[in-house]
């Protein structure tokens, strides 16, 4: 069948979305997803907005009460009729206005260490949802390289059992070992899957437009030294903010203590009689008497707030260090653990599945040492990748709170 030129004009489209589809993919490292983060992450965006609220009312805080002009008749006959006009201008009195620009301005820098708390918090996600896809990425790798490597001992085994030198029984049990490694695979393509969507949801994107992912190691690096960070808690952003929450506390209280002392208002008026064809001006001044109601309860609950805030601070500090030491000792134990299995544990068990596969070929060893040096090589990798996943949550807990540990510089071991 000859293809029509609208046939051949559509082929060329689809073949030319697929080149642009696989020039687009490409690999992601973690540099960049952070810097994709941070860029579009939209939790993020959303908690920057959090400083233009905190301008407005700051803004607002410093607007001096607007005048009020009144207008009052009385007698709406034509001939009889008085005509009253007032303007009137509240003065703040006991710096309430001054109070109210000192606790706005302290919801400025909260809403600043907020926004740097969740850029903290969003950069261990994806540290955490990085290395969480790259350890994804090498499982999918390792268990097709189980899957070659079953491949391989069943070609022997049916080899062996076609010569007469072995039973059908091991043939039958490499093919379900088979069986096991390519469900094992399909299972790691789609874990794989998932880790990079969840990776490409935090860097604000809705597809995972990366193919594989960059990294130099799987390994999150050695832990820092404990004192070394406790020394630094006082320049998290969590603890600056539980700080600047007790300056919030106490302007708030002066605010309330400003509200004991009452508004003086001015009032300035004319008053016009049609009868008496007469204009009379008026100065007046009015203030409320403070006999009852003193804003003595609201003084008391922001005193009380304000210590409940010093309160909350020393608690954040006591999580801030307890939090900071259990994350430095998994992950220092867990660290110890991926030395081990990379030093010994995975050599070791790899030279056991290559001598029990050589021997097996050789007719030295029986099938079944061949699956239990397999078995443990494929349990050893696992328990590698959970040791690994165990180490990088601890990082990416510290680094939640405090922030980028490259750039704190002077903490890490040697």
């Amino acid at each position: 069948m000859r293809a029509t030129p609208h046939k051949r004009l559509l082929l060329c489209l689809l073949l030319s979305g697929f080149a642009a589809t696989a020039v687009q993919a490409q690999s992601l490292s973690l540099s960049q997803a952070l810097d994709a983060a941070f860029a579009q992450n939209p939790d993020l965006a959303a908690a920057g907005r959090e400083i233009g609220i905190a301008e407005g009312e700051r803004r607002q805080a410093g607007l001096l009460p607007n005048p009020e002009l009144s207008w009052e008749v009385e007698d709406t006959r034509r001939d009889t009729s008085t005509t009253t006009v007032t303007l009137s201008q509240p003065l703040e009195l006991g710096g309430k206005r001054g109070a109210r620009i000192d606790v706005a301005s302290v919801g400025q820098h909260l809403a600043q260490l907020e926004l740097e708390r969740q850029r903290n918090g969003l950069r261990a996600d994806v540290v955490q949802a990085f290395h969480a896809a790259l350890r994804a990425q090498t499982a999918l790798e390792l268990a097709q390289q189980s899957q070659r490597l079953t491949e391989r001992g069943l070609r022997v085994v049916e080899g062996r059992v076609k010569a007469g030198q072995s039973s059908p029984v091991e043939a039958t049990r490499a093919q379900v070992q088979l069986a096991q490694a390519q469900a094992q695979a399909r299972r790691a393509e789609s874990e794989q899957r998932v880790a990079y969507q969840s990776l490409a949801r935090l860097i604000g994107s809705p597809l995972a437009d990366f193919d594989t992912l960059d990294a130099a190691s799987l390994s999150p690096g050695p832990a820092p030294q404990a004192e070394a960070l406790l020394a630094k808690v006082e320049q998290t952003a969590e603890w600056r903010q539980a700080q600047a929450q007790i300056s919030r506390g106490d302007a708030a209280l002066g605010s309330e203590k400003a509200q004991r002392i009452p508004n003086l208002t001015v009032s300035v008026g004319s008053q016009y009689s049609r009868e008496d064809r007469e204009r009379v001006n008026g100065v007046g001044l009015s203030m409320p008497l403070p006999l009852f109601d003193r804003n003595q309860g609201n003084v008391l609950a922001a005193a009380r707030r304000a210590d409940q805030a010093r309160d909350l601070r020393n608690a954040t500090e006591l999580r801030l260090r307890s939090d900071t030491r259990n994350a430095l000792s998994q992950w220092a134990t867990a660290m110890h653990e991926v030395q081990a299995y990379d030093r010994t544990i995975l050599p070791s068990a790899q030279q056991a599945v290559d001598t029990a596969t050589r021997g097996f070929e050789m007719g030295k060893f029986a099938f079944l040492d061949v699956l239990d040096a397999q078995r443990t090589l494929f349990e050893a990798r696992g328990l590698y990748l959970d040791a690994l996943a165990a180490a990088t949550d601890a990082r990416a807990q510290v680094e939640r709170i405090y922030g980028d540990l490259d750039a704190l510089g002077g903490s890490a071991q040697p």
